[in-house]
């Protein structure tokens, strides 16, 4: 794979290979998988799992050491300098194509035009979410008293939204008081909030391969040691998941328990269990990232429920439900870390959004949130199946058929790459979500992410037979 990397950089920027050698160390201590301190692979080491000659390493190597990037110890080999280079996050990953970018799919959704179509995005059409319900809530909120519009809100965050949350979780088989929740302004910031309180820079975190690919982007911010392990139909690959914990004592393990982000999969409960056994064992914590609960017809197995947040924290989200523009999220944990959590986020905060935890709170408390969530599950029913079946019809066959949400994890035909696919549909204005953008291993290259509500536009289909057809004949 180095090797691989190393050739397609030369192609496109004409380095030398001592250039691309030190390009490809400072990566690594960028990306952390090289800490302060760590010993580099050895000149002869080096060379051969590159295909290198020994001069060309030796060369690199001197190169870093003027830079002050490493260090020399004769007798003894070549070590990261104890003090690194200013974090650059763009550098916090390998040099890839900006299609298969962790930051690619949201920058184009993002930026994406009212006509441009986003089968790629994350979120769910404004049409189907609750505007009606929304514009009821900020007419109620026009007529609060002063502090409501005006004050900061308490460093915990809204005291009926938490009791709200708190009798929501019960349903899910979640025991947590109120006092164990604390309001974020998105489940992002929640994590970003739990990486300050529980990583130093070097720590080494455990993601799911593929996963949600902005987890790749917030533990390179943190300068984390990301390390991935397979997913499969019933979770992450146990048994690979127990050689890797074993081998790399992560501090952090991230993942999707309910509907897993990208492939809509559901964690089982033997898979559960043998994730806390290897927690417990390993003294290893883990997020879970529950943020599409609602979406669920029936609930699945939570790590959180079996655990009682001894080393599980929990996240959640209304901004896939409700709105992306009014964003609220949550964190739940044990009290002792609750209480360390909100002195971080008054530090970097202060009171959180009090307005938009009233609104949230005014919306799901009016007793159409019910309602809207029951007729958007069976809508997204309908269109996981239509756009499943279209997609079969291209020769793109999803790689499981998801129980519930939004996300259809798709195989591309044999020999095409999503990346290609992607380039070519943006310049028709179509936003797709290419598979290596989820992969830390880069070995989804023929996936992609089908958001099914966002893909029913019959455009979509046509630029992909267009694209797909293309690929073929070339």
């Amino acid at each position: 794979m180095v090797r691989k990397a190393i050739q397609m950089n030369e192609e496109l920027a004409g380095r030398t290979r001592v250039e691309m050698v030190v390009a490809t160390i400072h990566q690594r201590i960028s990306g952390r998988s090289l800490t302060p301190g760590a010993r580099l692979p050895s000149v002869r080491g080096l060379a051969a799992s590159m295909k290198l000659s020994t001069s060309t390493v030796v060369d690199a190597y001197e190169r870093l050491v003027a830079e002050g990037a490493i260090l020399a110890r004769p007798g003894s080999g070549f070590y990261v300098a104890n003090q690194p280079a200013p974090f650059a996050l763009a550098e916090a990953g390998p040099k890839l194509d900006r299609a298969v970018d962790p930051f690619w799919i949201s920058r184009q959704s993002l930026e994406a035009g009212e006509s441009d179509l986003k089968p790629g995005c994350g979120w769910l059409p404004p049409a189907w979410l609750p505007g009606e319900a929304m514009r009821r809530g900020l007419r109620t909120l026009s007529r609060a008293d002063g502090p409501a519009l005006a004050d900061y809100g308490q460093p915990l965050g809204l005291p009926p939204l938490r009791q709200l949350i708190s009798r929501r979780m019960g349903e899910r088989g979640i025991e947590a008081s109120p006092d164990q929740i604390m309001l974020a302004e998105s489940g992002t910031q929640a994590i970003d909030l739990l990486c300050r309180f529980l990583l130093e820079p070097g720590d080494t975190v455990l993601v799911d391969d593929p996963c949600y690919f902005n987890f790749h982007a917030l533990l390179r911010a943190h300068r984390a040691k990301i390390v991935g392990v397979p997913y499969t139909p019933s979770g992450p690959d146990i048994d690979l998941f127990a050689q890797v914990v074993a081998q790399e004592r992560p501090r952090l393990y991230i993942t999707n328990s309910a509907i897993h982000n990208p492939t809509g999969a559901v964690l089982s409960p033997v898979t559960a269990h043998r994730l806390l056994k290897l927690a417990d064992q390993f003294d290893l914590t883990i997020i879970e990232d529950d943020i599409f609960a609602d979406f669920e017809y029936t609930p699945a197995p939570r790590l959180t429920a079996f655990d009682g947040l001894e080393r599980v924290i929990h996240i959640g989200s209304f901004s896939k439900t409700l709105s992306a523009s009014a964003r609220c999220g949550f964190v739940v944990a044990k009290p002792e870390w609750i209480d360390g959590l909100t002195d971080l986020k008054i530090a970097t905060s202060f009171g959180g959004g009090r307005l938009t935890a009233e609104l949230v709170l005014n919306v799901l408390s009016d007793g159409s949130y019910r309602k809207h969530m029951e007729t958007l599950r069976n809508r997204l029913s309908r269109a996981m199946g239509e756009v499943s079946a279209r997609l079969k019809g291209l020769g793109i066959t999803p790689w499981l058929e998801p129980p519930a949400g939004m996300f259809l994890w798709c195989r591309l035909p044999d020999g095409v790459d999503a990346a290609d696919v992607a380039r070519a549909a943006l310049e028709r204005k179509i936003v797709l979500a290419p598979g290596n953008a989820f992969s830390l291993s880069q070995s989804a290259t023929n996936f992609m992410r089908f958001n099914v509500s966002q893909t029913l536009d019959a455009r979509v289909f046509e630029v992909l037979g267009d694209v797909l057809g293309r690929q073929r004949r070339s």
